[in-house]
């Protein structure tokens, strides 16, 4: 989820060995106006000549308001092993708003990289970030360096999409506040799926919010059935010996999380709550630390917070988390598009739907891999998958399904607005699922890969790759679009060694 200012209208729709000590190495924070660090790209450099398997994660605060951002560490701890890819370490799909880079300090090659969303950037996005600050606790994470390195943050520039330096840190592992101290752990650890080496597979873990002591077996169910049916659908199932599961048992005080919008307040182990961002489904914790903590007791990549609620709800942040609230009607949906956005960096292809058709002036390409302005029809993201003979842009009954979608629109905010229990919603979510199954029946390209406009909250302008996707619809599949786009990622951390 993203785009706070439409996940609002959105969301009941549709819903990332210590060496001897020696002095610490100072901090330093770089004006991106002024300064550029002048890197060498070698490409994926020997694992073992410049890292240890081990993971560091460098916790920072992350500040500002929708105009402004600032930076500060809070602390550089171990995280356990290593669990990425040794052979892929330089992140050539360079997806998301955030991108980072460590190097080495002697000689400025590019060791390691990440893309990444995080909640600061989510919180930038919101009317309340034009006149008040936020801050934020994030992480980013890396293998352990053998020598001092600088890590170079990097944000998408809006009017040129390349990554521009925001920030700078120095960072040397022989430093005394540097812990390379693993956190000793007493969670129970349940394993799911386990198919290799964590730095040859894919690695999700899965911890619970809202779980008391005597719901344990609950959560174990919840975390088995949910994972089970992910990893049916393509394309993990034809991928599902490259990934592991494991869930990390982490019991609350109280079942259930805090609700602020119907007045339910409660106190949980990981922070889970709804409202975030004044969005009354979105499901988010704040307490980085605390979740980060339970995860580095299992190696993990990409991270599910099972959430002990009816209400719908959920959230996925790409390279971050994804949540889920399990006794829903829809939580093998939410499961399914959350983890979308967490893992693929996929955007959301639904849009506000209203009387109104203007066109925005759009003169960028969108950052996401499954949505695109289309600007040049000869040479876009995904032209190598189009059907031939589809049209570019590829007709389909847009208006009349656009005014379907804003009758239930209005219906569910006049639920929403009248109290209704869950399942009464629900059964209208039902009812909007069948009326779009019978408009996707009669459309003529409904199978083909082309241009269909639609997508990423935009009305006109932006297309997605295929009339329907679990990105635009509740509809449990995704397209060919984001099949791929997931393939790419996941082959990230999969890639084995030469002659392997």
């Amino acid at each position: 989820m993203k785009k706070l200012f439409l996940i609002t209208a959105l969301a009941g729709i549709m819903a990332s060995c210590n060496q001897p000590a020696k002095q610490q190495t100072a901090v330093v924070i770089t004006d991106s106006t002024k300064t550029e660090i002048n890197v060498v790209d070698k490409g994926n450099v020997a694992f073992g000549q410049y890292f240890i398997d081990k993971t560091m994660r460098l916790d920072f605060n992350h500040s500002g308001t929708s105009r402004e951002e600032h930076f500060a560490i809070d602390r550089i701890v171990s995280d356990g092993a290593w669990p990425g890819s040794k052979f892929v370490l330089i992140d050539k799909l360079e997806l998301g708003p955030y991108f980072f880079k460590v190097i080495d300090n002697a000689t400025k090659t590019v060791l390691f990289s990440r893309g990444f969303a995080s909640i600061f950037g989510e919180w930038q996005s919101i009317p309340e970030a034009d006149k008040t600050w936020g801050s934020f606790n994030e992480s980013i994470r890396f293998p352990w360096p053998l020598k001092p390195v600088t890590v170079i943050l990097g944000k998408r520039d809006p009017q040129t999409n390349k990554f521009k330096t925001i920030w700078t840190a120095d960072v040397d592992p022989a430093s005394r506040e540097v812990n390379p101290a693993d956190l000793p752990h007493a969670n129970v650890v349940d394993v799911i799926q386990e198919n290799g080496p964590a730095s040859e597979k894919v690695d999700i873990v899965i911890l619970g919010d809202g779980y008391t002591k005597a719901e344990m077996g609950k959560f174990r169910n919840d975390a088995k059935k949910l994972s089970a049916f992910m990893m049916d659908q393509e394309p993990y199932i034809s991928r599902k010996k490259d990934i592991n599961i494991r869930a990390v048992e982490t019991p609350s005080e109280v079942s259930g999380v805090c609700k602020p919008h119907p007045g339910v307040f409660k106190r949980s182990a990981l922070g889970v709550q709804y409202g975030a961002f004044d969005s009354e489904r979105y499901a988010l914790t704040f307490d980085n630390k605390t979740v980060r903590n339970v995860a580095s007791q299992v190696p993990y990549d990409f991270m599910i917070i099972l959430v002990n609620e009816r209400t719908y709800g959920g959230g996925g942040i790409y390279n971050l988390y994804t949540t889920v609230s399990v006794d829903n009607k829809y939580a093998e949906y939410i499961m399914v598009h959350e983890f979308g956005h967490h893992m693929g960096g996929l955007a959301d292809e639904y849009y506000t739907s209203s009387v109104s058709y203007e066109a925005q002036d759009i003169k960028l390409e969108p950052w996401e891999p499954n949505v695109t302005a289309l600007l040049d029809k000869n040479n876009f993201k995904w032209k190598d998958l189009v059907t031939p003979g589809a049209p570019l842009p590829t007709p389909w009954n847009k208006e009349p399904f656009d005014k379907f979608g804003y009758e239930v629109q209005k219906q569910r905010d006049s639920l929403r607005h009248a109290k209704v229990p869950e399942e009464v919603m629900e059964a209208l979510f039902m009812r909007q699922y069948r009326q779009e199954d019978e408009y996707f029946s009669k459309e003529k390209y409904k199978e083909a890969v082309g241009a269909f406009e639609g997508a990423d909250y935009t009305q006109k302008g932006l297309f997605r790759s295929q009339l329907d996707c679990i990105m635009f619809t509740r509809h449990i599949h995704f397209c060919k679009v984001c099949q791929r786009s997931l393939i790419n990622v996941m082959e990230q951390y999969t890639a084995k060694g030469p002659g392997k």
